[in-house]
């Protein structure tokens, strides 16, 4: 009977191991892409009634979204052990993509932060989000729960982490440094480091502010000094929070009805099919539609988090838990940025703001969370080296 458990156990394993395509297909997470389709759609929709038509950002943005679900259904049949491997070489690409734009990168608006390719303007930052989330995912799968949180253990993820973090400092781009730091962190705690490491950090970020404040250029003094009072300059540095404020209170309940926002479609809304696109859209469609595509964004993410749960590896689960993490961090900072509750950064609305380069990027992360989960009972040894 021993023996034959044996076999039966090796059997479920080599099984397990060896998905067809059609197995793949069928085990895919078909209501988690059906979900990202809607909030595009509702994208595509603010986007064209921005535009008043397809173009100029409707249409790309319906292209985008086709090609980029292309690649995250390709890269969700790929089993998840080889996207393991590709770990370190993915996370090396977008550190060369970033010395790349230090070297010769496009400047925009007194920043440069992309590279452009003709069809696309690339923001490797955006890749250097997904890359820190595999390599975390990498070294911390399979190891001690015991020797997570001891400071040697903590040196290789921190190291690997402040390298992007002051490359994207010198774009400059504060707000993208800001949110590279709290992905990692917030998946390292999730990993299981100790949560004394981050009163530490939390206290020492509170004791340097003096310093960090003298380090800061003079726009993002402005931007900081802005948020704490936006009257106080309401046609020059206030003008887009305060704005944007108006527009989001204008909508009341129902909303202004499609294509019908008056601060939109007068101008006075700044970049709004970009960073203020939630701000056009509760002006349009009022309480009721912000609540509903509120519901939409948290339906993903408690998805997600069901999927995490039900993955047997490590990585896998904390590939997921990573790539839901920075999903999360987009939607809060984006709303809450045009609310007036934290200061402005150029952080988009995922799948509903216009631009290629993060959309592209959260699919992929989504195609890995869909890998995970589609093989989610594979055997992934607990340590095979750094890389491989």
């Amino acid at each position: 009977m021993a023996l034959e458990s044996a076999f039966g156990s090796a059997n479920t394993t080599r099984a397990s191991s060896e998905l067809t395509l059609r197995m793949k297909l069928g085990r895919l997470n078909w209501p988690l892409v059906v979900m990202l389709a809607m909030i595009t759609s509702v994208g595509t929709a603010v986007l064209y009634s921005a535009g008043r038509g397809w173009e100029p950002w409707a249409q790309q943005h319906v292209l985008r979204f086709a090609l980029g679900v292309v690649m995250m259904l390709t890269v969700a049949m790929i089993d998840i052990r080889h996207w393991r491997r590709l770990a370190y070489p993915v996370y090396g690409l977008g550190l060369g993509l970033l010395i790349w734009v230090e070297v010769l990168g496009e400047i925009s608006m007194g920043a440069q932060r992309w590279i452009d390719l003709g069809f696309l303007q690339l923001q490797p930052s955006e890749i250097m989000k997904i890359a820190l989330v595999m390599v975390y995912a990498h070294y911390f799968h399979g190891m001690n729960p015991g020797r997570i949180s001891h400071p040697a253990a903590l040196m290789l993820p921190l190291a690997l982490l402040l390298l992007p973090v002051a490359l994207v400092m010198r774009q400059p781009d504060l707000g993208t440094a800001l949110l590279l730091i709290a992905g990692a962190g917030g998946l390292m705690f999730l990993a299981g480091v100790s949560w004394k490491y981050y009163a530490a950090a939390f206290a020492l970020a509170m004791a340097a502010l003096p310093i960090a404040w003298g380090l800061l250029h003079d726009y993002q003094k402005n931007r900081v000094l802005t948020f704490l009072n936006p009257e106080q300059d309401p046609l020059g540095t206030g003008y887009h929070i305060m704005q944007s404020k108006i527009a989001f209170g204008s909508g009341g309940a129902f909303g202004k009805g499609y294509m019908q926002g008056t601060q939109s479609h007068l101008d006075f809304l700044p970049e709004m099919h970009t960073d203020f696109i939630f701000t056009m859209f509760a002006e349009e469609m009022g309480m009721i539609g912000v609540l509903l595509l509120l519901c939409l964004f948290a339906a993903v993410i408690a998805y997600g988090y069901v999927i995490a749960m039900r993955v047997r590896h490590q990585f896998g689960r904390l590939i997921v838990l990573g790539v839901m993490l920075n999903f999360f961090l987009y939607v809060f900072i984006n709303m809450a940025m045009v609310m007036g509750l934290i200061p402005v950064v150029g952080v988009p609305l995922p799948f509903v703001s216009y631009g290629g380069t993060a959309m592209l990027t959260l699919l992929f992360g989504f195609g890995l969370v869909l890998s995970a989960s589609v093989h989610r009972g594979v055997p992934i040894p607990e340590k095979t080296g750094l890389i491989f």
